[in-house]
């Protein structure tokens, strides 16, 4: 749906110190005037993209056994990140617990190739990893928001609080965004279960957008940093370059740059990672594809 807010920049307190050290420091970040769509892409909206262009996404692809040697030729099969629910508690510190490798899983089967998305065309489209959403973005003659676009939006014009709606994360025991209900990460009691909502399906924040907060986690085309860049502050481990922030921005180990995402997720649980909201980040490496990271796009004023 090509729907989308004029909203007309300005300064806002970005970030939080209340949670996690990747979120600070706390400083006023200035936005010029920009678009940003009011829904998330949904899995109709990336249907007609793939429809036109036939991109093929990602996690269609099988893994380049140059990049992987280690992997048996099973796991280079074209796969992606689903979430599955546990049994009952266990250890919150190891997420290997609820993730597995899902070979056959992509936008069109979300959680394999049993699952499908016929009756999810208004639910936003998941599995797409970051090249999959700059492709739509670049077609949609659009680009994916700044984090600093990003969290300024889904403020909806309430600057500072610790959510988009103000401080408490349920405020009359209601729900304003799909996230997780009840013990994490075996028993959800959400109106939605652990999957994505349909766009719209919990209240507009100020501005007039739905789900920048809750649902799934939305790719932005800022390079991950473990603390916020200031304007006017150079990081000196990253230097001036793209290419050298990119490369720093990897996990320790792997060459494959980590964009920002936010907005947190139908997964995040007060108890886990407490994330829907504004100031909440997470590192994610461009190639990842999962069942709770999809994407909306912004443009210029």
């Amino acid at each position: 749906m090509d729907d989308m807010v004029a909203l007309p920049g300005g300064r806002f307190r970005m970030g939080s110190a209340e949670f996690f050290p990747d979120e600070q420091p706390v400083h006023e970040r200035t936005v010029a005037a920009f678009r940003i769509d009011r829904f998330e892409v949904t899995n109709a909206d990336f249907a007609a993209f793939v429809a036109d262009t036939g991109h093929v996404t990602v996690a269609e692809r099988p893994l380049d056994p140059a990049e992987f040697p280690e992997l048996p030729d099973d796991d280079l099969l074209p796969g992606a990140l689903v979430f599955t629910a546990t049994d009952g508690p266990v250890d919150l510190t190891d997420w290997r617990q609820w993730w597995r490798w899902q070979p056959g899983a992509d936008w069109r089967h979300p959680e394999g190739p049993a699952s499908d998305i016929d009756a999810r065309m208004d639910r936003p489209v998941v599995q797409v990893a970051y090249a999959d959403a700059t492709a739509y973005a670049e077609w949609a003659g659009k680009r994916l928001p700044t984090e600093a676009e990003h969290e300024y939006a889904a403020r909806g014009g309430v600057d500072g609080a610790r959510f988009a709606w103000g401080d408490e994360a349920y405020p009359g025991g209601e729900p304003q965004a799909n996230s997780w209900i009840g013990p994490f990460p075996y028993e959800n009691r959400g109106r939605f279960g652990a999957t994505p909502a349909p766009v719209g399906s919990y209240p507009a924040n100020g501005y007039g957008l739905y789900d920048l907060i809750g649902n799934v986690w939305e790719w932005t085309s800022d390079y991950y940093a473990p603390r916020h860049i200031v304007p006017g502050q150079r990081a000196p481990e990253v230097g001036g370059r793209v290419n050298l922030l990119g490369a720093s921005s990897a996990e320790p180990g792997s060459d494959i740059p980590r964009r920002v995402l936010k907005g947190g997720s139908y997964l995040c649980s007060p108890e886990y990672c407490l994330r829907f909201r504004p100031a909440a980040r997470s590192p994610q490496a461009e190639d990842s594809a999962t069942t709770h990271i999809g994407f909306r796009c912004a443009a210029d004023a």
